[in-house]
């Protein structure tokens, strides 16, 4: 089962075909065995954070690698690569985001461990894999409020849990989403989230 947030193969919506170099934001639950064939990329960069389970992948450049919890997965499709992506576990449930990328480079793939200090607040910076681009993760006890990062462009989204309202938004629980805009930088206004239960947050930052 996937969920699209933007216009995806036969699905196209004109007023929801990205947010900044963010083309694709999925998210995915997958029994096991089951995934995406052998399939070609190019120009775009693709990571991955699995949320339950594992993911196997297997690329072109002769790389396999299984995806856990705790890591990232980062796939430079640069000029040119055939992957496949399948469940290894009995459920699997992952986010994977693609960003406008380089055709010229030289395609790679790379599995990064994340350490998260238990007794921190705020985000992690998880990876910055363009010019200009973030992704952080936030886990949130029930209660906890967190201020996100400023920046032109940001994109929260609840991975589990659930936020209170405030005033941006109703409550937002596993799944939904904020869309930040300030492109020409003349409201830095400040956001902050409130967990009403214990919460994972992925933040997309864009300058």
């Amino acid at each position: 089962m996937t969920w699209h947030s933007f216009s995806f193969g036969s699905h196209y919506d004109p007023d929801r075909v990205g947010f900044g170099p963010m083309v694709v934001h999925d998210e995915h639950l997958l029994a096991a065995g089951r995934g995406f064939d052998t399939h070609h990329h190019e120009r775009v960069e693709i990571l991955t954070w699995v949320l339950t389970g594992a993911l196997t992948h297997r690329d072109s450049t002769g790389t396999t690698s299984e995806l856990r919890p705790g890591s990232v997965g980062i796939l430079s499709a640069g000029s040119g690569v055939e992957h496949s992506e399948i469940a290894a576990a009995p459920q699997t449930r992952f986010v994977q985001v693609w960003l406008d990328g380089e055709a010229e480079a030289s395609p790679s793939y790379a599995v990064v461990p994340v350490a998260f200090d238990d007794g921190a607040t705020g985000f992690t910076e998880v990876a910055a894999p363009a010019a200009g681009a973030s992704f952080a993760v936030a886990r949130l006890a029930a209660g906890e409020t967190v201020v996100l990062p400023e920046a032109a462009l940001r994109h929260l989204f609840v991975a589990s849990g659930a936020l209170l309202r405030n005033s941006l938004a109703e409550p937002l629980g596993a799944g939904d989403a904020y869309e930040i805009t300030d492109a020409d930088g003349s409201t830095k206004e400040t956001v902050a989230v409130t967990a009403g239960v214990p919460t994972e947050l992925l933040l997309w930052s864009f300058s």
